[in-house]
């Protein structure tokens, strides 16, 4: 087991902890979850108390209303065909075609609406290490709705991933191979026998569980054989094993042989303890730092192995561990903008942003939920900053600290113009800002020391170089006047969030 921090536990650890295995909160949030204790606040974001259906799915996500809507979809294009019949080629074709697009702007305003409710969820939600740790199986079984093309089974993969998100990376493996998402992505139909496809074999063993290094040419060959005849049944709404497209033939994967079928090849991998390590060292460098020493990896390697792979008690490990607390882990990450987005919400109180803020904000930054660039997921760390991103995220935090708007953070997307979003700039003009009364009340303002101070503890949780801090109590001190108003605390605030230090977690 790693060596556990001390007993001390103060309220900055407490905020990091928040940060790291949520999004952040406000100074009260921080006050309360101090108050529990060290352990007692890990406990509490490890069972959190709030069910998973506080933020119900999407109607049409859910299982029997997608049903049905595949079954009317079916019965719509049988009867546009029939119709079809009588029409004269150009108004058939023309018939198709309208059909076609209020298909694909049916799937652009779901999109819409997936991507609002879960970043609302992560947003409000009172369970934030459940939906770090959604993001962060999103980001690891990477699938991108530009392929699949159908919000539904997004939805679908995202509460798979929130129900199983502390429990057995093994099981959450098998899942995945069932998982229709995932099958339309890798184009596991594709794979038949006498004609694999190598895609999933490929990907479940370098980018899934293992890594470069651990598997041969031969394990993946063989491999996609066993993966053979997985389809997605679309009435059902489900994966099944064809076995009439299935390889029954004898392979050997990892120096076993056998009449191997996909679950038995799953199983194969996580009898190879680099698997354990493989996800024990992706969890830490997202909780904690790149690169742990190899001291470190063993133990963890081997706590995760005796948790029989579930991923509550390694974190439970983690965060309880000393190096969770040292000067390497803490303010040594680069927000992901997610991270920031919310963050910076909640640091402001903001439970209801404007509607077009979560659509633009991804797509300046370059991480849009349900829309990972590829199978390896996003790039992270340093990856996430250059100048342009850096300059992005100033002018973000500029709109959402003021009322003004600025159409440099509008996107030109069609999506933008989908039924239900309304014109971006309108919504942009009717946003009124934070409640500045409640984050710097009016004595606080008459003490440019003490609400410097205030704020700084807002939003970075830890002392300032004091060159910083400098910055922002000249400001502030210039700005006091006879009344400090609304509109020059925004403007503190947008100073201290247009820092390099704020990019920090």
């Amino acid at each position: 087991m790693l060596p556990k921090a001390e007993n001390s536990w103060t309220i900055f650890e407490a905020a990091h902890l928040l940060n790291r295995a949520g999004f952040g909160g406000s100074p009260s949030d921080i006050r309360q979850f101090h108050a529990l204790g060290r352990e007692r606040a890990v406990d509490s974001l490890l069972k959190p108390s709030e069910a998973l259906e506080a933020f119900p799915i999407p109607h049409w996500a859910t299982k029997d209303q997608a049903l049905a809507d595949v079954r009317a979809t079916i019965e719509s294009r049988i009867a546009l065909r029939v119709t079809m019949r009588e029409m004269s080629p150009e108004d058939a074709e023309n018939a198709k075609r309208e059909a076609n697009k209020a298909m694909q702007q049916e799937a652009r305003q779901r999109e819409l609406e997936a991507l609002s409710w879960w970043f609302l969820r992560m947003l409000k939600t009172r369970a934030p290490l459940r939906e770090k740790l959604t993001l962060f199986w999103h980001d690891h079984f990477a699938t991108s709705i530009q392929k699949v093309k159908e919000p539904v089974l997004l939805v679908q993969q995202n509460d798979l991933f929130r129900k199983q998100a502390f429990g057995s990376f093994k099981d959450l493996t098998q899942a995945i191979l069932l998982d229709p998402a995932m099958t339309l992505y890798l184009d596991t139909e594709s794979s038949k026998k006498g004609h694999p496809n190598e895609n999933f074999a490929r990907e479940v063993m370098e980018l899934f569980t293992l890594g470069e290094g651990n598997y041969s040419e031969q394990d993946v060959r063989e491999a996609a054989r066993a993966f053979t005849g997985y389809q997605f049944n679309r009435r059902e709404g489900k994966v099944y094993h064809n076995t009439r497209q299935w390889d029954p033939g004898e392979k050997t994967i990892f120096g076993q042989t056998g009449a191997f079928a996909g679950k038995d090849a799953i199983n194969l991998i996580f009898q190879k303890p680099q698997a354990a390590r493989f996800m024990a060292k992706k969890l830490w460098e997202f909780f904690v730092y790149e690169k742990p020493s190899d001291a470190a990896l063993d133990i963890l390697t081997a706590s995760f192995l005796k948790s029989d792979l579930c991923v509550g008690p390694l974190l439970r490990e983690i965060f309880l561990s000393q190096e969770f607390y040292s000067e390497s882990a803490i303010r040594s990450q680069v927000k992901c903008p997610v991270q920031f987005m919310v963050q910076i919400l909640k640091q402001l109180e903001i439970s209801d942003p404007p509607k077009a803020f979560p659509l633009a904000a991804q797509q300046q930054l370059g991480q849009v939920l349900f829309m990972p660039p590829n199978v390896a997921g996003w790039d992270w760390g340093q990856a996430w900053i250059n100048t342009n991103t850096l300059f992005t995220r100033y002018n973000l935090a500029g709109f959402i600290t003021t009322s003004s708007s600025s159409n440099s953070l509008i996107p030109q997307d069609e999506t933008m113009n989908a039924k239900g979003m309304g014109p971006a700039k309108r919504m942009a003009r009717s946003w009124k800002g934070p409640d500045y009364e409640k984050i710097a009340p009016r004595p606080l303002r008459e003490k440019p020391a003490d609400l410097v101070d205030s704020l700084v503890f807002r939003f970075f949780q830890s002392p300032v170089p004091e060159k910083a801090r400098k910055s922002f109590l000249e400001y502030a001190t210039q700005k006091k006047g006879a009344i400090f108003t609304d509109h020059e605390t925004a403007e503190l605030c947008h100073l201290m969030l247009s820092t390099p230090y704020y990019q920090l977690t």
